[in-house]
């Protein structure tokens, strides 16, 4: 549903996505407004190169186009909000140039504007990676919602870029500043990160924004005992697939298979395409792709989706992403084909798959994790 957002900069018709129906919650939050309202207030940014890390729909990128900001997201959604909120307030696509996580601005930055993400990981990596394009008088704001906002942001932000000072709250929201200080020597990135599932097999590559990047998650690794080989299945999608290990077993034990990896981060499927890489080599029967779930992919096209979905969508928290995925999966497989879907159990996931597929039975379950295998009529 399209909202207005009304800021200094001007009044801005803006919608989330993925696009819901009815959708409840608002493009933009309280944190993205207080960040504007002070730059309108204290910032002169004609002439300035601006960089903006982390708009998660677009508000901050669409509200300061006419300078024309350079916006970083590890998100793909994030970036087609930010493209479909530019196009309905009829702002030129160029006036704003997108970047994924893992790409740097080619010219220098005079001010760098933060929307702190949820995982702290994920902006160390980015302020080492900015931190040599930051000019002397480069100005640092960060901004977040007072309950998100995690306690070490400030400790971050005065390790890698220099000294800080919060705001006060106004409505639940908090902006730091932070001061360049050139004499910060910076340690090594530490990221990615890597682990190893076994002795014999090359390590895991994690980048920052990959969810368990330290160790392999306990519900993956109760999946993977209960993954599907089969000869009747050619084509499988590991959708959500993180960093690619779901996916990496799946071509193990069906080696004739064609695979492809889903993710909507930039980071996670760079993370599944080194992983696959570096155990099976360039293979063609494997693809990489980063989008909407499975937004683009051809009704009856694969054989078997197998599935770990997410329960939040940065700081919001629900079952619409999932529900979206069974949907789209639904739509994807071709008669016979499967979903195999691991959840929480206090998530009732079965309830929700029977619906939709008709013919659902859980395969597995432990005290914590339940696994469902779902078959299309």
């Amino acid at each position: 549903m399209e909202q207005e957002f009304s800021v200094p900069q001007g009044r801005f018709r803006l919608t989330r996505q993925p696009y819901r129906k009815n959708e409840l919650l608002q493009a933009w939050d309280a944190a993205d407004d207080y960040l504007l309202h002070h730059l309108a207030e204290h910032e002169a940014l004609a002439g300035k190169n601006i960089a903006i890390l982390n708009d998660s729909f677009g508000a901050l990128a669409v509200a300061l186009s006419e300078f024309r900001p350079t916006a970083i997201s590890d998100s793909w959604l994030s970036q087609q909000a930010t493209r479909e909120n530019l196009a309905a307030n009829a702002i030129a696509a160029d006036r704003v140039l997108l970047l994924d996580s893992l790409s740097l601005p080619s010219a220098p930055i005079d001010r760098l504007l933060v929307k702190v993400p949820k995982t702290l990981a994920l902006l160390e990596y980015q302020l080492h990676r900015l931190r040599p394009l930051l000019q002397p008088d480069c100005r640092i704001v960060a901004a977040g919602m007072v309950k998100t906002l995690p306690a070490n942001a400030w400790k971050l932000l005065e390790r890698l870029v220099g000294p800080t000072v919060p705001s006060l709250a106004r409505k639940k929201a908090r902006l730091i500043f932070a001061g360049f200080d050139p004499n910060i020597r910076l340690p090594p990135n530490p990221y990615p990160t890597y682990y190893r599932l076994t002795a014999e097999q090359p390590p895991i590559c994690n980048h920052a924004n990959v969810f368990s990047r330290e160790s392999l998650d306990i519900g993956a690794r109760f999946l993977l005992q209960h993954l599907p080989e089969s000869a009747l299945y050619r084509d499988f999608i590991d959708l959500g697939c993180g960093n690619g290990v779901i996916g990496l077993r799946l071509a193990e034990l069906n080696p004739d298979a064609n695979i492809v990896f889903v993710d909507e981060s930039f980071m996670a499927i760079a993370s599944a395409t080194e992983n696959f890489r570096s155990r099976f080599g360039d293979s063609a029967q494997a693809k990489f792709v980063v989008g909407d779930c499975l937004s683009g992919f051809a009704p009856a096209s694969a054989d078997c989706i197998v599935c770990n979905p997410p329960f939040h969508q940065q700081h919001a928290i629900g079952d619409h992403i999932a529900w979206r995925m069974f949907q789209q999966a639904h739509a994807v497989l071709r008669p016979g084909g499967e979903l195999r879907v691991i959840g929480n159990r206090h998530l009732n996931y079965h309830i929700t798959l029977k619906k939709l597929f008709g013919r659902c039975r859980q395969l597995a379950a432990n005290a914590k994790f339940a696994i469902f295998s779902c078959e299309k009529a």
